[in-house]
């Protein structure tokens, strides 16, 4: 199996990469490319995101054709895909950080500031926080309810549709923490910043069929 971590110049991925790569072990093949060739004859691909939902959009479309291809794969074919941070947030119609950024559109929906309550919050929100699992997704198979994951964010993917939502947490209101829409997974935790869960978590994508 091939599994492609999309790397598209979006910040530092390097624990992304060797989180993946201690999962897979040698029996999955991590590849680290922006290569379009080599994201289409994937099995799975993971769309990591650090920085800006603007910088990491603006970021996919420098390489020509990117997007198109993440489209084919995920949109079309159907195959498994794992946004992570940002990655989960460019899912949307729409991004407010910076300037109004148009996102994929793969899932209707919005990214807004988190509502910090005039300061009651801090922003960023950084650290270890509860999740709540709302839905039996495929990716926390083995995963305990109010397990506790590690996030570094200070905008949420608002979706549309709430069915597609698998976890919360509760920072300020109920964040949007985890989605799941048929072959499209996304978290806006970091799996590969919270430790042994984390790795569960990225061995359950890795296990999709």
């Amino acid at each position: 199996m091939n599994v492609t971590i999309v790397d598209y110049n979006s910040g530092n991925i390097s624990s992304v990469i060797n989180s993946f790569k201690e999962v897979a072990k040698d029996k999955v093949n991590i590849e680290v490319t922006s290569n379009l060739n080599k994201i289409k004859s994937s099995d799975k691909v993971v769309l990591p995101g650090q920085g800006s939902f603007k910088s990491c959009v603006e970021a996919l479309k420098k390489i020509d054709g990117l997007i198109d291809t993440l489209n084919e794969f995920a949109i079309t074919n159907k195959k498994p895909l794992l946004g992570i941070c940002v990655g989960l947030q460019m899912f949307a119609d729409i991004g407010y950080e910076e300037t109004e950024t148009k996102g994929l559109g793969w899932i209707s929906g919005k990214v807004l500031k988190i509502d910090n309550q005039n300061g009651k919050f801090k922003l960023p929100h950084i650290g270890w926080n509860e999740i709540n699992i709302i839905k039996d997704s495929k990716i926390f198979k083995d995963i305990k309810n109010n397990s506790h994951m590690y996030f570094v964010h200070s905008y949420e993917f608002i979706p549309e549709d709430k069915k597609v939502i698998s976890a919360t947490t509760d920072y300020s209101s109920k964040i949007v923490c985890s989605i799941e829409k048929e072959n499209i997974f996304g978290t806006q935790f970091h799996p590969e910043k919270s430790d042994k869960i984390g790795l569960n978590l990225i061995q359950n994508f890795l296990n999709l069929k």
